[in-house]
């Protein structure tokens, strides 16, 4: 959209006034005008962040070296405000400073309006932002924690010299790691106590008629309390006001898909294909597949059927491990016609399916294999189903005797069971993988079930991925690849709006007659 000088040159002052600092409570939304494409960009690339946040802040310990170093680089390779140095930001290249402060703030408000749709989503994103924001208020300089309190209202009054000086033994004996020496050379804020409860409860601040006298060091306690009330305020009155977003038909595709948005490698058939033989699945099932898809394989086995949710899950997943729709066709009706399914019935309630399922029925879309988000967030199974995520859907005791099955050893079934309820569920399955792979780390962060299939045979295969057993690729399934791509093409180009209806189209063709 096209602005006039003077139009443009009030925005920018806005906006400056606005983003003064790095680091903001995200209190008023933005009221700029923006392209579809710029919107959705914002969201995925802060979504990519926070899913960082979440996975570094299970795998290290929160704000140790380690976690600061690998947080710092993801959010200076997604052009987030990364450093408060002002030597630091001279030097670099890309964005300005101001123009990633925009970012931030839009980016958060998008993801707003994806994540308020349930419990399980607010609590996640809630607890993701307080994590980053705890990151980039520790980061800050004495002076700009200052500056970002008085910029947010948060005028907590600090102790003269004379009350420090009155004070000193109560508040070396009742504070955490604060000497004498340190009481000397540090600010202490007397806060109501009310405002400063983790603290009070922890028993590491002086009580005195009502205030707390909390070491500026432990400041950020309090202002993490604030934010994440604000942030859970917000966003309940978010989800009250959605119904009116969502009348927007540009908008409510892609906030639905974003609450599930797997925003890591594309695993489809094009790179895959002809690469596993179908005598190899049974082995495969038990040393490469994660438990989502042993535990559906094991199904199929033991039942000769799947239902739909199952069929989706399971068929998707072997179509990016390199099934070919021929393979596809016979592994699917082999198995179906051990049980009350006969070859005629197959052939007309079940083939149109899997043939639809690699874009050769239908609208012709390349669909992709479930990413973990998709099968952790949608279509829960119900009685007689064997989809989703054991970590997610699965009773824990039940999940445990699998484990048990499986001969996980007793100290890794109590890791997984911890991430498990910690509701740290793609943890849990890349625990399981480094478990059952016999490694320290995996060194991955795990998203996609055909992800843990490749990590797998590069560990089984020492670095290698998983060889061409048989040469079957012919030049009919060649051009099929070709319309494949296409065709997926053209989905992209449509995306987000057609997201939705081609995900219904392709449940309607796996209903069970």
């Amino acid at each position: 959209m096209q602005f006039s000088g003077r139009r443009r040159r009030l925005i920018n002052n806005s906006q400056t006034e606005q983003y003064g600092h790095s680091l903001q409570f995200y209190g008023q939304p933005p009221l700029e005008n923006m392209s579809l494409s710029e919107f959705e960009t914002f969201a995925v690339e802060r979504l990519k962040l926070l899913k960082t946040v979440e996975n570094l802040g299970v795998s290290y310990v929160k704000l140790s070296d380690q976690y600061k170093s690998k947080l710092e680089n993801e959010l200076k390779n997604l052009n987030f405000p990364y450093r408060p140095d002002n030597e630091d930001r001279k030097n670099q290249t890309g964005p300005s400073e101001q123009e990633k402060r925009r970012k931030d703030h839009i980016s958060h408000f998008i993801l707003r309006l994806a994540y308020c749709q349930t419990e399980d989503l607010r609590r996640w994103f809630i607890q993701q932002e307080v994590d980053l924001f705890r990151y980039r208020f520790n980061d800050l300089f004495p002076n700009q924690k200052l500056e970002f309190l008085h910029r947010n209202n948060l005028r907590y009054d600090t102790i003269s010299i004379e009350e420090k000086k009155t004070l000193v033994d109560k508040l070396v004996n009742s504070s955490y790691a604060v000497s004498g020496i340190t009481v000397e050379d540090q600010d202490f804020y007397k806060v109501p106590f009310q405002d400063a409860l983790d603290l009070v409860r922890t028993r590491k601040v002086y009580l005195k008629a009502g205030y707390a006298y909390i070491p500026h060091q432990d400041i950020v306690t309090i202002v993490l309390n604030d934010f994440r009330t604000r942030l859970s305020k917000a966003l309940a009155l978010t989800a009250r006001s959605l119904p009116a977003v969502q009348s927007d038909e540009r908008l409510q595709p892609l906030l639905n898909h974003l609450s599930h948005a797997y925003v890591g490698q594309d695993y489809s058939i094009q790179k895959n294909v002809g690469k596993i033989s179908l005598e190899q699945i049974d082995s495969l099932s038990g040393k490469s597949f994660p438990l989502c898809m042993r535990q559906l394989h094991q199904s199929l086995r033991e039942n000769h059927h799947l239902r739909h949710g199952g069929r989706m899950q399971y068929g998707l997943f072997l179509k990016g491990i390199g099934l070919s729709l021929e393979q596809a066709l016979q592994f699917w009706r082999s198995e179906f016609i051990r049980g009350k399914v006969d070859a005629d019935k197959f052939d007309k309630q079940y083939a149109y399916g899997v043939r639809h399922m690699f874009g050769k029925e239908g609208k012709r879309a390349d669909y992709t294999p479930y990413s973990c988000m998709k099968v952790i967030l949608s279509n829960a199974p119900s009685q007689g189903d064997h989809h989703g995520c054991p970590f997610r859907h699965s009773d824990p005791e039940l999940l445990k005797q699998k484990l048990q099955f499986y001969k996980v050893s007793p100290s890794g079934i109590s890791q997984i069971l911890e991430l498990v309820k910690g509701m740290h569920y793609q943890l849990a399955c890349q625990k399981y993988f480094e478990l059952t792979h016999n490694i320290e780390d995996a060194n991955f962060s795990l998203n996609h079930p055909n992800q843990y299939f490749i990590e797998s045979q590069r560990v089984l295969n020492g670095g290698r991925e998983i060889k061409r057993e048989v040469e079957t690729p012919q030049r009919s399934q060649d051009k099929s690849g070709a319309r494949g791509a296409s065709a997926a093409r053209e989905a992209t180009a449509n995306a987000p709006q057609e997201l939705a209806e081609m995900t219904e189209d392709l449940d309607s063709f796996f209903q069970d007659a």
